[in-house]
């Protein structure tokens, strides 16, 4: 079978879950969200575990009932093939397999064994999957999904299950990135939208993330930690760790949202990324960041990577940033809370200097900003600057084009912070690429071609001058224009020259003198005109 065709495949069993929820009245119901996605997983994970274990064990890759051959081995047997999986493969018992609960599947309270298998299954894997939340508390793999249903469980729980059966993951584990990118993008595609609420993850394009994860990486690296203080599903993440290699990096994060740490580690799951699983965080970062070395000091990444939110209100714990402890980390300031509209905080300042403040002696991050935080004149987005220009320790900035995001209107621009750039710094104007399509009835976003990300992406790494593209300037010449970081206010002012004749050029001063004449004249009856009709007024009781 074709990568098309599994990837048809993959969402024809999607969409059947999905039709599943929506006939037992899960359809656009909060839960809805948890059963696809479990679910789903349960597959994932169940196929994993067939394909590795038959790389260990010829006899039951050749048997024609692999499942039989696998039961019919010894307690010690099955737990050294156990011990040989490798550290991204599930450990599953033979009861626990698809395969097995589809033979059990008209016993009386199913609903029950359905439920029982996915929290067992939960339970054995707890160390290597389990998200933690920043009060330390494991959050598992697999809810009670039955409880989700008022009546008809068993009934439930049966349709989804027969949704498993009739094709294997198997044959596709040798693909990477952009198959699971696309199949993570398609399962989350209805939960993953600002209809989500006042958390709602807005999933980063992948133009954006490209060119993040490439301009910060463009030399092999090993053995690096990459962290992402807001990272939402994990688009950003994945990106920077396809560039690194997946075995080459380990993964930290931490998001306020749940509903984002359990996309984070799905995502995680399909891009063989298991043993960062630990790692990922719920909880709020900027408030109470988990991620610490055993001094207690905020421990500190080779690469970071953020979609930081904009606007977001903070100021219920606002006053508890404001005190000594936070004087590094907030070394610019923290945002006043406005007297209207608290949701209009900037709260991105705060994860900047968060981001500053956590990268290595060599790190390096990319950071997605409003293009008004470039150029701003005062305030806490200035002194930031300043920082990153008098230390030294910027790589450069890409302006976005407009609407590159469909979610919002707000202009976005990159931010490249490089601890180890001592030298230029390459500012790079793409707000005119980009080709114009519209998403609904309300939104229109721009998307960039490969050509255009490629352009973007050479050009910054190479440090290209482009006329009304780039420009490579020094930090004595950013700090000379009031540290704006926009590439427009570098570019040089050109006059255009054309070649005429002295006839031609008389020609045109004589037209000028005259055409200015005659607007002279005009002008002068005019002033004329008005000055008799003011005259002429007066005040009648």
């Amino acid at each position: 079978m074709s990568t098309v065709e599994f990837e048809k495949k993959t969402k024809e069993l999607i969409d059947g879950l999905k039709s599943v929820c929506a006939q037992h009245g899960l359809g656009n119901d909060g839960n809805e969200f948890k059963v696809i996605t479990q679910v789903f997983l349960y597959k994932f994970l169940n196929d994993k575990f067939i394909h590795e274990v038959k790389k260990l064990d010829k006899a039951i890759a050749k048997a024609e009932n692999w499942d039989e051959a696998l039961k019919a081995k010894s307690e010690e047997e099955y737990e050294f093939l156990m011990l040989q999986l490798d550290e991204n493969t599930a450990r599953i018992e033979p009861d626990h397999f698809i395969s097995s609960l589809f033979e059990r599947q008209n016993e009386p309270e199913f609903a029950k064994i359905f439920d029982d298998t996915l929290l067992d299954i939960a339970k054995v894997n707890s160390e290597l999957f389990s998200v933690l939340t920043s009060g330390g508390e494991k959050v598992r793999l697999f809810d009670k999904l039955s409880s989700f249903v008022e009546d008809n469980k068993d009934e439930f729980c049966r349709a989804l299950l027969n949704k498993l059966v009739g094709f294997s993951f198997e044959h596709i584990f040798h693909e990477k990135f952009d198959f699971y990118s696309t199949i993570f993008e398609y399962l989350i595609k209805d939960y993953n939208s600002n209809s989500g609420g006042k958390y709602a993850e807005y999933f980063t394009p992948h133009a954006v993330a490209k060119i993040m994860a490439r301009c910060l990486v463009n030399v092999d690296v090993k053995n690096v930690k990459c962290y992402d203080p807001s990272a939402g599903s994990g688009t950003l993440l994945m990106n920077l760790a396809h560039q690194i290699g997946e075995d080459r990096c380990t993964i930290y994060s931490q998001d306020i949202s749940q509903k984002s740490s359990h996309l984070l580690r799905l995502n995680l799951v399909l891009n063989g990324l298991v043993h960062s699983i630990p790692n990922i965080v719920k909880g709020n970062t900027i408030q109470s960041p988990y991620h610490r070395t055993k001094s207690g000091q905020l421990q500190e990444f080779d690469f970071i990577v953020s979609n930081p939110p904009f606007k977001l209100d903070f100021s219920e714990y606002r006053n508890e940033l404001d005190v000594d402890a936070n004087s590094e980390r907030f070394f610019a300031g923290i945002p006043n809370v406005p007297k209207k509209k608290k949701e209009s905080m900037a709260i991105y300042l705060l994860f900047i200097q968060h981001i500053m403040h956590s990268l290595s002696e060599k790190g390096k991050a990319a950071v997605v900003v409003p293009t008004g935080f470039i150029t701003a004149q005062s305030g806490i987005d200035k002194k930031i600057r300043e920082k990153l220009v008098k230390e030294k320790m910027l790589a450069g900035v890409v302006s976005m084009p407009s609407n590159i995001f469909a979610t919002t209107g707000t202009n976005v621009s990159i931010l490249f912070i490089d601890k180890e750039n001592k030298e230029d710094v390459v500012l790079v104007d793409a707000s005119g690429l980009g080709t114009k399509v519209k998403v609904d009835d309300k939104n229109q976003k721009t998307v960039l071609s490969g050509d255009e990300e490629d352009k973007i992406i050479e050009t910054f790494n190479q440090k290209e001058a482009a006329d009304d593209f780039s420009v490579v300037v020094s930090y004595e010449e950013i700090e000379a224009k009031n540290y704006s970081l926009s590439a427009g206010q570098y570019f040089e002012v050109r006059i255009e020259y054309s070649h005429i004749s002295i006839q031609d050029f008389e020609k045109r001063i004589s037209d000028y003198d005259y055409n200015l004449k005659g607007l002279f004249k005009e002008s002068k009856e005019l002033e004329s005109s008005i000055n008799e009709h003011l005259s002429k007024l007066n005040y009648d009781l």
